[in-house]
């Protein structure tokens, strides 16, 4: 086992100079990416004749906050330990003691980073955390949250789930008028609007800076002495409150994209922050405002379809119901004689279980995931074809053998991955494939938190369901109806959700894909 350094950023930590500082890890080196032949595109049928890398749309981040827990920097590994799927390349945490605004961040998982040495330098009892895939700006460790600014307002440490689609007209505005950005986060842009507000209170501040943004964000922010939580007034990304009731002390708070951090927090699920709500804790407890209200609602369908972990509630549903509907739907819509379902792991198990019941066709794990591969890895050689999809997923030969096949996946962006596990059912015997998806054609990029390739790479934004058919190689091909999912992800209290990567049609005003920052991974 060989050994390298992990480079951190320190800010505010007791005995570190800021902005430097590595900490030795014992782990395998890192290997290269591994990289896939590929073709330029040459028209706008080319997409079905590229062999590039088809990895599933990547969800930006996820954030966390606690208030009020003595040992609060542990707390916010432990509930971004349960978030990492959200984002694998980067992780922070900032902590504050009433006086004091520490912020330790890397490049790299949670597990990689925080260790108890590294956790230890982060005392207090407040905490905020992040973990990231890049969207807007650089995949850089100046680029990883927490980001820590010190302004007219004070210290304030901001953490941001999602993308502001108006952010080039506000930072040269803010430039004009003497901003000094640290990074090229569009996340940096609140902290900043805040520090060049006019309102007299902190609060009113932030309110004010809010209003002036649009987009999706969702964000947990911190001072010395105080936790924030907004949600942008369409609620695009999802972020849960909850709570540790204590029998001698205030109750401890908690913020998470994710309900599914409490779980593990043992905190208790009190509700969803409202679209255009900020909440506001400090030692005298929570007091909350509406900084916009009367805009309809848009929350992220994709959030119930892959994102988020089953074991969420998200939008007042649980992830779990969501899922199984969909399945479901499929069943009803696009039903096909066969002998075994079996999902592509893990994101199409819960809708293959609905699809099974629904259709009482066995349900079988015909796939296995390998749940050891990092995000980079080795390749013996590059001309093996279909190398990097065999790497995570394995068929199981005696399950598959004979039969006909209906596989559920949630997806298809690039088509390249979906053809690689058809040949692979295929090769192990199967005499039929059927390839069902649990979401609608992917037509359009997404503006709003979400690594979604241009259009013209969207293999069904340029090709009829028949051709992607032909292309992937499979018997049958079908997507859950628009109507469908939306049915299968319809809870108790009616919910608007943004589907416009199905549409076409933003909640916002259209920007062109071209003004949002290109996101590269140079670790």
């Amino acid at each position: 086992m060989t050994q390298r350094f992990l480079r951190l950023l320190f800010q505010g930590v007791n005995g570190v100079t800021d902005e430097s500082g590595s900490l030795l890890q014992a782990t395998n080196r890192r290997a290269p990416s591994m990289l896939f032949p590929g073709q330029s595109v040459g028209s706008h049928k080319a997409s079905l004749h590229a062999d590039a890398e088809d990895p599933k749309l990547r969800e930006e981040c996820g954030v966390v906050a606690i208030h009020g827990h003595s040992d609060a920097a542990r707390e916010a590994y432990l509930g971004l330990y349960a978030l990492q799927h959200r984002g694998q390349e980067s992780a922070g945490i900032a902590t504050a003691d009433g006086q004091h605004l520490a912020n330790i961040k890397g490049m790299g998982l949670v597990s990689e980073i925080f260790t108890d040495d590294v956790i230890a330098k982060l005392p207090g009892h407040m905490a905020i955390g992040h973990t990231r895939y890049s969207t807007t700006g650089d995949s850089a460790l100046l680029n990883a949250q927490p980001i820590r600014v010190d302004s007219t307002k004070g210290l304030i440490a901001i953490a941001h789930n999602g993308n502001l689609v108006n952010l080039g007209n506000i930072r040269a505005r803010l430039e004009r008028e003497g901003a000094y950005f640290q990074t090229t986060s569009d996340s940096e842009i609140i902290v900043q609007l805040i520090a060049h507000s006019t309102a007299h209170t902190l609060v009113d501040a932030i309110a004010d800076s809010l209003s002036q943004v649009d987009g999706a964000f969702s964000i947990v922010m911190m001072t010395r002495d105080r936790i924030f939580a907004a949600r942008d007034p369409r609620g695009f990304r999802p972020l849960s409150m909850g709570r540790i009731k204590n029998k001698d002390a205030a109750d401890t708070i908690f913020f998470a994209s994710e309900s599914c951090a409490f779980d593990l927090l043992r905190a208790e699920y009190i509700r969803d922050v409202l679209p255009g709500e900020l909440v506001m804790v400090t030692e005298d407890g929570v007091t909350s405002r509406q900084f916009a209200d009367g805009i309809p609602q848009s929350s992220c369908i994709f959030e119930h379809v892959y994102f988020a972990r089953p074991d969420s509630r998200i939008f007042g549903r649980w992830v779990q119901e969501s899922r199984d509907q969909m399945g479901r739907q499929l069943a009803r819509e696009s039903g096909v004689p066969a002998d075994v379902v079996v999902p592509v792991p893990d994101s199409g198990v819960t809708a293959a279980l609905g699809y099974a019941e629904e259709s009482g066709i066995p349900f079988r794990f015909g796939l296995i995931r390998n749940h050891y591969v990092g995000r980079t890895f080795i390749e013996p050689e590059q001309r093996v074809r279909d190398f990097g999809v065999r790497l995570k997923l394995n068929p199981v030969h005696n399950l598959l053998e004979g039969k006909r096949v209906i596989l559920i996946d949630d997806s298809i962006i690039r088509g390249t991955t979906s053809r690689k596990i058809v040949r692979m059912v295929r090769g192990a015997g199967a005499t039929e494939v059927h390839l069902r998806i649990s979401c609608p054609p992917t037509v359009s990029p997404c503006y709003y938190g979400v690594d979604t390739p241009s259009k013209r790479d969207l293999i069904a934004a340029n090709n009829s369901i028949e051709e992607i058919r032909k292309f992937i190689e499979a018997d049958s091909l079908a997507y859950i109806s628009l109507d469908g999912l939306l049915n299968a992800c319809a809870g108790e209290k009616p919910v608007g959700f943004c589907t416009a990567c199905y549409t076409g049609n933003y909640p916002t005003q259209w920007v062109d894909v071209d003004e949002i920052l290109p996101a590269s991974a140079t670790l």
